[in-house]
């Protein structure tokens, strides 16, 4: 009998139809470096070099008759916002005032979000620092995120939590067991590739939050520039040129049953580099 698994032209067929983990790539609002360019203008630059999105800060000054006329003129997908107060004003204060105007940029982001037609807001979710305690930041930023979540039920946005080097939620495990304890569907992850290269593996993360992650941000990391001339350096190098193992990285992704928005999070420029960015993301997406 003949064994039609390990046909071919089957199998070619079967590989054809896997969802690639990456299935849609984005990038931020700011690293488009057109300045003179109106708001649609920069849309139809994103939309002609193959990009499927953009996500947008929020809250922002950016005039909504123009985002949205540019998104349908374009067909340009907004697919989700990020939080532009939580590094001033961290989840995680020590004064409540500060807390507070995280938590009220939270509640714009989530109703702009709803009238771009994204369906997340990232937010970091707390910093650790002096006078803030890692138990006084895990029990503030859960007591915070649950004042948002009405919010986020009634807009239908999700609240997507990312890792950053912020010495809070450090470990893949962890950062499960938060998201787990916000115990409330419309929270969920942001997972970061680059930032957790600095002390873990990405593949270990994507293991640990599993269907937790709503989104990817795709940036890459030198450990070895890291090494030789500080953690901050380790991110100056192009897509591709570092220490992210991408087709690692897409496999633990497909395991996952991950297939959706990936946003680009590098340093932008013009048209050209733009284009050279997006041209490395293909090659990362097809790993």
């Amino acid at each position: 009998m003949t064994d039609l698994t390990s046909s071919p032209a089957l199998s070619t067929s079967v590989k054809a139809h896997v969802p690639r983990p990456i299935a849609k790539v984005s990038l931020k609002w700011t690293m488009i470096e057109e300045d003179r360019l109106s708001i649609l203008e920069k849309f139809q630059i994103v939309r002609d070099l193959g990009f499927d999105g953009v996500e947008l800060d929020s809250p922002n000054e950016l005039p909504v008759d123009e985002i949205l006329n540019a998104r349908e003129k374009t067909g340009l997908a907004i697919p989700g916002v990020v939080n532009s107060v939580h590094w001033k004003s961290p989840l995680t204060d020590s004064d409540p005032a500060t807390r507070q105007a995280c938590v009220a940029s939270m509640i714009t982001a989530l109703h702009d979000a709803k009238l771009y037609g994204a369906d997340t807001v990232l937010l970091v979710p707390g910093v650790v620092r002096d006078g803030t305690s890692y138990k006084a930041a895990y029990d503030r930023s859960l007591e915070e995120i649950a004042k948002m979540l009405p919010h986020a039920e009634e807009t239908g946005v999700s609240i997507a939590l990312e890792n950053v080097w912020n010495d809070f939620l450090i470990s893949p495990l962890e950062a499960a067991r938060f998201v787990d304890a916000c115990d409330h569907p419309l929270v969920g992850w942001y997972f970061d590739v680059g930032n957790v290269l600095r002390y873990g593996r990405p593949t270990d993360w994507i293991e640990a939050l599993g269907e937790r992650i709503l989104k990817i941000d795709v940036k890459e990391f030198s450990l070895g520039k890291m090494n030789s001339q500080g953690p901050w350096k380790g991110f100056d190098v192009e897509l591709g040129d570092g220490d992210c193992d991408w087709p690692a990285v897409n496999q633990a992704l497909s395991e996952i049953g991950y297939s959706g928005w990936a946003s680009v999070e590098v340093p932008g420029g013009d048209r050209k580099r733009l284009a050279a960015i997006k041209e490395r993301v293909d090659r990362i997406v097809a790993a």
